[in-house]
């Protein structure tokens, strides 16, 4: 019989998302994985296969926690702007306001292994398929609620806040919060 394990593995992996999320894939060595976790490294590659498959985990986890946090704060009582100027505010201020300016960790996937990892930049895009759904919804929300007019394409303009959302998490990492906050009211001016 195995000894068991002395660590929760999801516990892990969202010590290791944090990790992948302020340093990028690449830059994410085994120590400092053995590090944030307080798992050795053998223990690490014998739990979850490689640094390759710990990532995928954490960026699984990652998508699961914003998908729950977008939904959420969409389904709050507000108008749909209101709503997600909140949701982008909330995204925002995290942002700006930790010990690292990090912005989205898929987002940072995507410009690091975009395009030559399929299956990261699948998870990602998934997460982005997703958010727009979520935006698309609560618009036609608002539409039912009276609050955003009916001329008003639901799906573009999900797509135009999910392209915004994703240069704002970017442009976080540089930019001040008033000149971040003229762009989500440029924005949301649609709506």
């Amino acid at each position: 019989m195995g000894r068991p394990k002395g660590f929760e593995p999801d516990v892990v992996i969202a010590q290791a998302m944090e990790a992948f999320w302020t340093k990028g894939y690449t830059d994410t060595s085994p120590a400092d994985l053995a590090e944030a976790t307080g798992v050795a490294k053998g223990s690490l590659y014998h739990s979850f296969g490689s640094k390759r498959q710990l990532f995928g985990k954490a960026l699984d986890l990652y998508s699961r926690m914003q998908a729950e946090r977008a939904e959420e704060f969409l389904a709050r009582p507000g108008t749909a702007k209101e709503r997600i100027r909140a949701y982008f505010m909330l995204l925002l201020d995290a942002d700006l306001d930790g010990p690292v300016r990090r912005g989205c960790l898929a987002q940072n996937t995507l410009g690091e292994l975009g395009g030559r990892d399929a299956d990261a930049t699948r998870a990602a895009h998934r997460l982005e398929e997703g958010l727009i759904e979520f935006f698309a919804a609560r618009i036609r929300q608002g539409q039912q609620d009276g609050d955003v007019g009916q001329d008003v394409d639901a799906q573009a303009q999900a797509l135009l806040l999910q392209n915004t959302l994703a240069g704002l998490r970017v442009m976080a990492k540089t930019f001040d919060r008033p000149t971040l906050h003229r762009i989500i009211d440029t924005a949301l001016a649609g709506l």
